[in-house]
């Protein structure tokens, strides 16, 4: 019987989710994705200290410019490994500002240009926000594929897909912490699961509408909320969950089946910035989760930053 993590490939495309190139040569996914927390935590291994090196070199004392080069000697490094999308996440801190979004994320492409990775290998990860989104609608315009992370409602979702974005990263663990937290309770049944019933309910939307957007659940906090998710078009793992897979042989099924969605009743929601608002406003979950993440990302860039700047 095939292990799990093979089960999983035959429905699913499977992303590691980790800065730590070592793990991706020896788990061997289609995808990659980073964050500064990620690479936050890679860049304290010994085997990377070449990357801020490199970077520090590069930047020629300008910080932002380290930065951005460090992520991109990251995402060069797994482009190497990897045969499909790289994710590169520009700084949370400007996570509500959209021409500067924009401005980031054209000059991360021109970076990995510079050393011959052509812009179609890289996914340039954006905070879900209005602003964030709004960048996305002009990116997808040039040619610059976005993934839009920290997606904790369907407001983000349909909003997302109505810009084409290429790829939207739905949370599942973080949401299921916030709802034990809430409701008192140590935990849910994989099928009853609050993270996993969102990126369900995202997954079918999509699916119904016709929309494009690639659906990567994110965030896990066990592999059962995995295995839930069998049949999305992508999930990003931990190699630790990865290996969790690998370790067993139990039979998993089809979960997330696009002809069956494309048969659900379900509404279309019709999309702009007063409704995406309130949306929000009436989802205290995604509004508070949308906050802590761009926060939580930030705080890890401003370590990132400290560990850079002690060196250069």
């Amino acid at each position: 019987m095939p292990n799990q993590y093979e089960q999983l490939k035959e429905h699913t495309i499977v992303v590691a989710d980790t800065g730590e190139v070592d793990a991706i040569k020896r788990l061997k996914p289609q995808d990659a994705t980073t964050n500064p927390s990620l690479i936050f935590k890679a860049a304290g291994m010994p085997q990377y200290a070449k990357f801020i090196d490199d970077a520090i070199a590069y930047g020629k004392g300008d910080l932002d410019k380290t930065m951005d080069k460090l992520a991109v000697n990251f995402g060069a490094e797994i482009t190497k490994i990897v045969p499909g999308y790289v994710s590169t996440e520009v700084d949370a801190r400007i996570s509500f500002d959209t021409d500067a979004i924009i401005e980031k994320a054209r000059s991360l492409i021109a970076m990995y240009k510079e050393v011959g990775i052509d812009k179609s290998r890289i996914l340039i990860k954006v905070a879900a926000t209005w602003e964030g989104i709004q960048a996305a609608k002009v990116l997808e315009k040039e040619g610059i594929t976005c993934n839009m992370t920290l997606i904790f409602s369907i407001a983000q979702a349909v909003a997302c897909a109505e810009v084409d974005a290429t790829l939207i990263s739905p949370f599942v663990g973080r949401i299921m912490d916030w709802y034990k937290k809430s409701e008192g309770v140590d935990g849910f049944k994989p099928e009853e699961d609050p993270g996993v019933q969102s990126v369900s309910a995202i997954y079918n939307y999509y699916k119904k509408y016709g929309y494009n957007t690639i659906v990567m659940g994110a965030s896990f906090r066990n592999k059962e909320e995995i295995i839930q998710l069998t049949g999305c078009d992508r999930l990003t793992i931990s190699p630790a969950l990865l290996d969790e897979l690998e370790a067993s042989e139990e039979p998993i099924h089809l979960k997330l089946d696009s002809t069956v969605s494309a048969a659900m009743d379900i509404e279309k929601i019709e999309m702009d910035e007063k409704k995406f608002r309130w949306m929000m406003n009436e989802d205290a979950m995604a509004t508070e989760k949308l906050a802590e993440g761009i926060r939580n990302f930030a705080a890890d860039t401003v370590k990132l930053e400290n560990v850079v700047k002690s060196k250069m």
